[in-house]
């Protein structure tokens, strides 16, 4: 027997403290365990254990397990996913991945990507993600790509379940001349809601004035923009230094995602703390994507990579500077592995950058939504306040220590949507029997 798949209260749970407010108690130098009301699948409250009556309805004690909110995978390729196992031998690194994905891209048809991005984004949502974002490869100057529309037909297909937006992935060549550039952000504009302006900036394409054009042309539309940036260990790239100082000379009103950024980790100290400090001052979160850049970087035939490629998570965080990490590719080109599990990519951050306390403290990376909108947010914007959506992940297997080590499969998590189970099995022990009040039981003795 299982427990219920609508808890009323779930008690006991152990929320990260990155979640909590400073003022939350403490118990024996870890957070107290906390009650969580559920109604109508969202959150009533969340308070510290054993501060409120007990609780009536159906009722799970999950006995210190950990908790999340819903999980945000901030940087996906669903027009690529699954594309590996028909291609040939593919060239180390990210030129030979590039190469590779043009020749396959020729064959591909709508009904092709549909079949693949569905695939995707079940994974996705078994894996208790809430809002996914995928870029789209986007090689022409005048035409859409295959893939842009049936994105958007996906995400109005899988709105009631995942928030899912799309980005241009547009090469900075295209951004040259002004007016193609302005053009290109109508177009993203006109595509319908959840849609960003993208662009892939690289030493091998570096050019100041296009970038600045692709900025110009997003402010003009009202578009935020999602850039891969730097994603190279050539210590003079200088993407995410000159979009900063760009967000600043223009004022810019939106927001600015930066993926990659791989190079800080080969710049100097001085040069890369430098750009930190000035991204600091700017809308920009940044997206770190551990699996492919491990993978990618630092890559050649027979020989053992000597540089990890990520980009500098720590001192950008000492900097109140927003970061997220990322499944990025999975299963093509670019990534042989990979599962659409958010989860996956931070375990293999916390190895690769030697990343401390990963629940308390860097589980906040896989579960900041308001991240992608805005970087500069209150405590108001954190998950699970009274009102928001009871969407929630419950590890039935990990603790802080070793997390996210056992939190992998259908056996290692509880993936609740608006209060309802709709992954994983939840354990039988969880359920605490109570007694709802009746009209006769309430009553005083004759």
């Amino acid at each position: 027997m299982h427990a219920s798949s609508t808890p009323d209260h779930i008690l006991r749970a152990r929320l990260p403290r990155w979640l909590l407010p400073s003022a939350w108690p403490q118990q024996g130098h870890q957070p107290a365990l906390a009650d969580l009301q559920l109604a109508q699948g969202r959150i009533v409250q969340v308070l510290p254990h054993g501060t409120q009556p007990a609780p009536h309805g159906t009722v799970w004690d999950i006995a210190g397990a950990l908790v999340l909110p819903g999980l945000v995978d901030a940087h996906t390729h669903l027009d690529k996913a699954f594309t590996l196992p028909r291609m040939g031998v593919v060239k180390p690194g990210l030129l030979g991945a590039i190469e590779a994905m043009m020749v396959d891209r020729q064959s591909w048809t709508e009904a092709d990507i549909h079949a693949r991005a569905s695939r995707a984004l079940q994974w996705a949502y078994d894996a208790g993600t809430v809002h996914l974002r995928t870029h789209c490869d986007w090689w022409e100057p005048d035409a859409q790509p295959l893939a842009w529309n049936v994105l958007r037909a996906l995400a109005h297909d899988w709105a009631d379940r995942i928030k899912l937006e799309r980005v241009s992935l547009i090469p900075l060549h295209l951004y040259t001349d002004r007016s193609a550039a302005m053009q290109l952000a109508a177009t993203v504009a006109a595509s319908g809601p959840g849609a960003l302006l993208g662009g892939f900036v690289h030493s091998t394409n570096w050019d100041p004035q296009a970038l600045r054009h692709l900025l110009e042309a997003a402010q003009h539309h009202g578009l935020n923009v999602d850039l891969h940036v730097d994603e190279e260990l050539h210590a003079g790239a200088q993407g995410l230094a000159t979009t900063a100082t760009l967000l600043k000379q223009m004022r810019f009103e939106g927001h600015v995602v930066c993926g990659h950024t791989c190079a800080l980790a080969a710049q100097d100290e001085a040069t890369a703390l430098a750009t930190l400090d000035a991204v600091a001052q700017s809308p920009i979160t940044l997206v770190t994507l551990p699996i492919t850049n491990l993978l990618l970087q630092d890559a050649t035939t027979g020989r053992t990579p000597r540089q990890r490629g990520l980009t500098l998570v720590k001192e950008a965080r000492a900097r109140g500077i927003p970061v997220l990490v990322a499944s990025d590719n999975v299963q093509d080109p670019f990534c042989p592995v990979g599962s659409f599990d958010p989860l996956e990519a931070l375990a293999t951050g916390v190895l690769a950058a030697q990343l401390e306390a990963p629940f308390d403290q860097w589980s906040e990376s896989l579960c900041r939504t308001d991240w992608l909108r805005s970087g500069r947010t209150g405590p108001t914007a954190l998950p699970l306040q009274p009102g928001a959506m009871a969407d929630l992940l419950v590890f039935t297997q990990a603790d802080h220590w070793g997390f996210p080590s056992r939190t992998q499969g259908a056996h290692g998590r509880v993936v609740l949507r608006q209060g309802r189970v709709a992954s994983g099995h939840a354990p039988a022990a969880w359920h605490v029997p109570t007694q709802v009040p009746t009209i006769d039981s309430a009553r005083s003795p004759a």
